[in-house]
């Protein structure tokens, strides 16, 4: 049953109210019967995400999923087969949008994010790149001296994906306010990562030689990173894009003090770039594996920290503090589970959330293979959640 993490809201439990399925004698959902210190006044007009993230009382917390528009369904391993390449599929403006509202027509999740790839930006900075089924993705020059960072060109998103614009313009309208429309870039460090290396890695063994023996290099492509990723989050939000979650996916490779020098300050400086121009744009900040660096996530300014599951929902929340809001942290094989785990696992993260300012996803993207009836379940459990 649900009730509140009182570590982080002053709330005074009663018993709780729960709803059953007929199939099961496991609770769907448990109305909480409390008080809580002084809710904003609730903004009907505005999607639930973004008045959960600010603060607003809600009746429940939002629920989307990362990637919730991909291979898991059916409908899109039809457009598949009649567009292979990744980067058509993302960077064609009718393809963008069927795919980002897959989800939403079929689930109705909370917030519908676009379909692309953090890497879509590079090509725009004369980094040429494709990604390969199979592979993933593949740097054609990878990044390794003073003279390759010089030839990066700082991003023009007007210029260079303009499909991203006006799909995002099209799906604000297609939504309608009924879901948030979400806008994701790459963090500095992450874009490095795959720049340097060349792809995808196991062991960072070369962004690492590049941090540790030339750092100046590293930092100067950090920092074409760091403006171009601001200005495509702008881009994002002047399009339509509702909240912008950023991906340092491999930044928890850093050790704490790396972290320190070649993630934070740059995450900052975007953050701040941003909220100087869109002070009222939710920034969510998702980094895998960052159970050891919450309390620096928290330091970059973002409005959500998203947590994986290695994570205690309840942990993490007592760490970053009442100030900020979290989201996720399912863990993605629970979806391969029956669906009384299923439940029990949405209702022990939403209890250990404790009531507002979480927003309920996964710990990291669906897998390939989950069943769509195990997803259909979890969107249909979560949206039956009552605080």
């Amino acid at each position: 049953m649900l009730c509140v993490n009182t570590a982080f809201t002053s709330f005074i439990p009663r018993k709780p109210t729960c709803v059953f399925s007929s199939k099961s004698t496991t609770p769907i959902s448990c109305t909480l019967q409390g008080t809580v210190a002084e809710p904003k006044s609730t903004a009907a007009a505005e999607p639930l995400l973004l008045n959960a993230v600010r603060g607003v009382e809600v009746e429940r917390p939002p629920v989307w999923l990362m990637r919730q528009a991909g291979r898991y369904m059916k409908s899109y391993q039809t457009i598949c087969e009649k567009y292979p390449s990744f980067r058509e599929r993302s960077e064609n403006v009718d393809l963008v949008v069927e795919i980002s509202l897959q989800p939403w027509h079929v689930f109705k999740p909370d917030g519908v994010i676009l379909f692309s790839d953090i890497l879509t930006p590079l090509s725009g900075m004369n980094i040429p790149f494709d990604i390969v089924k199979g592979k993933g993705p593949v740097i054609f020059d990878p990044i390794h001296t003073d003279a390759q960072v010089n030839q990066v060109r700082e991003f023009v998103p007007e210029e260079s994906v303009p499909y991203v614009g006006e799909a995002l313009t099209i799906l604000r309208k297609e939504v309608n306010d009924k879901a948030a429309v979400l806008g994701f870039v790459g963090a500095p460090f992450t874009l490095a990562s795959y720049v340097v290396e060349g792809g995808s890695s196991k062991n960072f063994s070369k962004i690492k030689r590049l941090a540790f023996s030339e750092s100046k290099i590293l930092h100067s492509l950090l920092q074409k990173f760091t403006t171009s990723m601001a200005r495509y989050i702008q881009y994002q939000a002047d399009n339509g894009a509702q909240a912008v979650q950023i991906f340092d996916s491999w930044a928890t490779e850093l050790s704490p003090v790396d972290f320190e020098e070649f993630s934070l300050p740059y995450l900052k400086q975007i953050i701040d770039t941003v909220k100087k121009s869109h002070p009222n744009l939710p920034l969510i900040l998702y980094a895998s594996g960052s159970g050891g660096l919450l309390e620096r996530l928290a330091l970059t300014g973002v409005d959500v920290v998203s947590l994986d599951w290695t994570v205690d929902m309840a942990d993490g929340r007592r760490r970053l503090g009442p100030n900020i809001a979290v989201q996720g942290n399912v863990d993605p094989g629970v979806l391969f589970g029956s669906k009384e785990f299923i439940t029990d696992r949405i209702n022990d993260t939403v209890r250990k959330a404790g009531r507002g300012k979480h927003i309920l996803n996964l710990g990291h993207g669906i897998k390939v293979g989950t069943p769509e009836e195990n997803v259909a379940h979890f969107f249909e459990v979560a949206k039956s959640v009552r605080y």
